[in-house]
């Protein structure tokens, strides 16, 4: 079994990869020294390569992404742009690619790693919840197509995890408390859970999507925030 995971140097990616790994995987990772997710030219070259020299890929992770944070009206043309880029046009590339691979053998599994603030409104995260949201609807359209395939895709959306990501949002501040308690001001709860999801939460519910005992479930969007969204 082969797995491809994009932005598997770090944060979820990488906790994704050691999951799959430890579940009998051979792990190949894609990150921006391997190819440009936002070059459809290099991701289609780079699963060539896999294909050829480690065999067919018989699961995909999308989990590369990046956070511009910023009010929606003072959010430059290159940040919007960057972010959608990599989160959406991102997930579209690898996608296509693998899963036109897939198609033929029919059979294959694609998890998109999303977030909740595709589904919540939040302060300053106009571009990240935008292209996350678009992230996830691809996926579900994609597995819909798909299903004639024997081909599962469904989305993972975490909440505040510790990565790196979420301690720079918080601009020194104690990210994991304000995290859990929440922020009224900015119209945010808190975690029910009463703690910051860990990486290796994000990738148990990967894997199990990825898994036989998944066999049954696609086009879902399956949510790993501790209650933060309050169920929505």
């Amino acid at each position: 079994m082969i797995a491809l995971v994009t932005g598997a140097s770090g944060g979820i990616g990488a906790a994704v990869a050691k999951r799959l790994t430890d579940d009998g995987f051979t792990v190949v990772g894609l990150d921006v020294d391997d190819a440009d997710v936002t070059s459809s030219e290099q991701v289609e070259a780079f699963v060539d390569r896999i294909e050829d020299s480690t065999g067919p890929i018989t699961a995909l992770v999308n989990t590369a992404g990046i956070l511009r944070t910023g009010k929606a009206v003072e959010l430059s043309d290159a940040d919007w742009a960057a972010t959608m880029a990599v989160n959406t046009s991102g997930v579209f590339h690898v996608s296509r690619a693998v899963a036109r691979r897939m198609i033929p053998r029919r059979a294959g599994a694609i998890v998109t790693v999303a977030s909740n603030a595709s589904k919540t409104a939040r302060q300053n995260m106009a571009a990240y919840a935008a292209s996350k949201a678009a992230a996830t609807a691809f996926t579900k359209c994609l597995g819909l197509e798909l299903a004639e395939f024997h081909i599962r895709c469904n989305v993972v959306a975490p909440g505040s995890t510790d990565t790196p990501m979420l301690t720079g949002l918080w601009d020194g501040s104690d990210a994991l408390l304000t995290s859990v308690e929440g922020s009224p001001e900015a119209y945010r709860v808190g975690i029910p859970l009463g703690r910051v999801a860990q990486p290796s939460d994000v990738a148990d519910a990967v894997a199990f999507l990825l898994s036989d005992r998944a066999a049954h479930i696609t086009m879902q969007d399956l949510t790993v925030d501790g209650g933060a969204s309050l169920g929505v």
